[in-house]
């Protein structure tokens, strides 16, 4: 077995046809055909399952497609390493985000590191947080942003931040008297709420404080799109209950909602920073790790992440904002 076959394997799972992977590779089909039975029989295993609709992986070819495009990627890291200007760092790093996250933190990352390192290539992949926990859990990724801190037992994981959890609604919203800045659990169910589907980690950490109290919560939507949610609720439909970074996936416009805090109830969400183990973090990745890092702190430091506060790895307590930024556009 070598790199070579593994490299054809990974390219006809993901064509779905031998045609198409050796037009893709620029090698002929019959000869494609025998690379991948001399794989086969190496493995000793089928790995792939050839039809009249294409080309499939079994269930072992899936295994091995996973581990492969692992391999394939620390190879090209590798590579782009040892043929680097020393002077200039250069590579391609895959960072998973949460739509929420992606929301306060795309955007500056991005331009910080295009700026400091313009040979980085980032990839940014959005995603719910269980689509970015398996991802991370087969190597699909480098670099991830998750809220769950056993994710993934065989990457190095930190804490990053703890996030509040806000009722949110429309700026001129009627649901909520205008002189309220606070809701009581009780409050917020007897509101027309609209949150992710049950199966989402943010619902299930509400679902936990609404039974706390024996309240059952009520949604009139179910939306796992948060631009679309959000849409909903800045159309009046109704309430949610996020983190404050989302009242910026409809654009930078926070002065047309309000954020009320949950007076009886701590309603938080830590975000842990997973990474490749060291032995595999290529030197790229751990920069971008790194100015990750610096990139956090400077958004919460200069205020322009709200409802957020910083947790020290070193540390069980998080190191709070400045008093009341939490609250600026609670009006």
């Amino acid at each position: 077995m070598d790199m070579r076959q593994l490299r054809y394997f990974v390219q006809i799972v993901e064509s779905g046809s031998l045609a198409k992977a050796s037009r893709q590779l620029f090698i002929a089909q019959p000869a494609l055909s025998q690379q991948m039975a001399r794989l086969e029989d190496e493995v000793g295993k089928a790995l792939l399952v050839r039809s009249s609709r294409g080309v499939t992986a079994t269930d072992n070819g899936e295994a091995l497609y996973h581990h492969a495009k692992f391999m394939l990627r620390q190879l090209d890291q590798a590579v782009s390493v040892a043929r680097q200007d020393k002077a200039a760092m250069s590579g391609r790093v895959a960072l998973g985000l949460a739509p929420t996250t992606v929301c306060r933190l795309g955007l500056p990352l991005m331009q910080h590191l295009r700026a400091k390192y313009p040979g980085v290539l980032l990839n940014i992949v959005e995603g719910l947080s269980g689509h970015l926990e398996h991802m991370t859990r087969v190597g699909q990724l480098d670099l991830a942003v998750l809220f769950n801190q056993t994710a993934a037992s065989e990457l190095s994981v930190e804490p990053l931040l703890e996030e509040e959890l806000f009722v949110i609604l429309p700026a001129a919203s009627a649901l909520v008297a205008p002189e309220c800045s606070t809701l009581t659990l009780r409050e917020v169910a007897a509101l027309p709420l609209i949150l992710p589907s049950p199966g989402h980690g943010l619902r299930k950490r509400i679902a936990l404080e609404f039974e706390r109290i024996n309240l059952t919560l009520d949604t009139v939507a179910e939306v796992d799109s948060l631009p679309l949610l959000m849409s909903c609720v800045g159309q009046g439909m109704g309430a949610t209950i996020k983190p404050m970074a989302a009242i910026h996936a409809l654009g930078d416009t926070p002065l047309r909602w309000r954020c009320l805090r949950i007076s009886d109830a701590t309603m938080h969400r830590t975000n842990y920073l997973y990474a490749l183990p060291p032995a595999k973090l290529s030197p790229c990745a751990a920069v971008v790790r790194d100015e990750l890092r610096l990139v956090v702190r400077q958004l919460v430091g200069s205020g322009q992440w709200q409802g957020v506060s910083l947790v020290d790895a070193g540390q069980a307590a998080p190191t709070q904002p400045p008093q009341g930024a939490a609250l600026a556009v609670a009006g």
